[in-house]
């Protein structure tokens, strides 16, 4: 189970060295994004991976100079969709059919049922449950991170408002719900570094619910 030590290696790195992330370990990461599970599989989020020191640069100040914003090799930011309307949904259905190889007329039930879910909820309800489905993302992005061996910073401590001006998301429909930061630690900077990984120990933390035994 080395996975398990590498998810005991990795933590929320503070400070990094400016090294780049290699094409492949970029591009598998990535893909473990794409690939995580979402509600209905809709994935009504983007990623926007941002290497440019540039624009980096620019959005440093919205993310209140954070170190890792502009020292990591890369940031990726993930949009949840503020809405999902039919054609948004019509989209998916035609990539399941396309993908499957089957008619998206045997889908009919299928869209039926999403816009049916989705017609009694609020524009709020519905960004709310589109963010949550970005952060299953950014959980599988730090944890595939962390099997590449490549350090990353999960960052809520942003201004939303000036990240989607910059980065022109709201005419997208689209608002910055976190940060990803990767790249490579600092360890003569980074002081947690070394440290040991600080978590409640498993017995205070699950509560297992164990079935009956059954004898004859």
């Amino acid at each position: 189970m080395n996975y398990l030590q590498d998810f005991n290696w990795r933590y929320a790195t503070k400070r990094y060295n400016g090294q780049s992330v290699p094409a492949e370990k970029m591009k598998n990461i990535l893909e473990a994004i794409r690939l995580a599970p979402t509600s209905l599989g809709l994935q009504p989020f983007d990623v926007l991976v941002i290497e440019d020191p540039e624009l980096r640069n620019k959005l440093a100040p919205a993310i209140y100079n954070q170190p890792q914003v502009t020292e990591s090799a890369a940031i990726l930011v993930f949009a949840a969709w503020k809405n999902l309307t039919a054609e948004q949904v019509d989209r998916y259905m035609n990539n399941i059919a396309a993908t499957r190889n089957i008619p998206v007329a045997t889908l009919n039930d299928f869209r039926k049922m999403i816009l049916g879910s989705i017609s009694g909820k609020s524009p709020e309800e519905i960004y709310q449950w589109n963010a949550r489905q970005a952060y299953i993302g950014l959980g599988f992005a730090t944890a595939a991170a962390a099997i590449e061996k490549v350090d990353t910073t999960p960052m809520e401590g942003f201004n939303p408002a000036a990240v989607n001006e910059i980065l022109e998301l709201e005419h997208k429909g689209q608002t910055a719900v976190a940060i990803l930061a990767i790249g490579y630690r600092d360890e003569e900077k980074d002081m947690l570094a070394n440290a040991p990984k600080v978590r409640r120990p498993a017995d205070s933390f699950f509560t297992v619910f164990e079935s009956e035994t059954v004898t004859g």
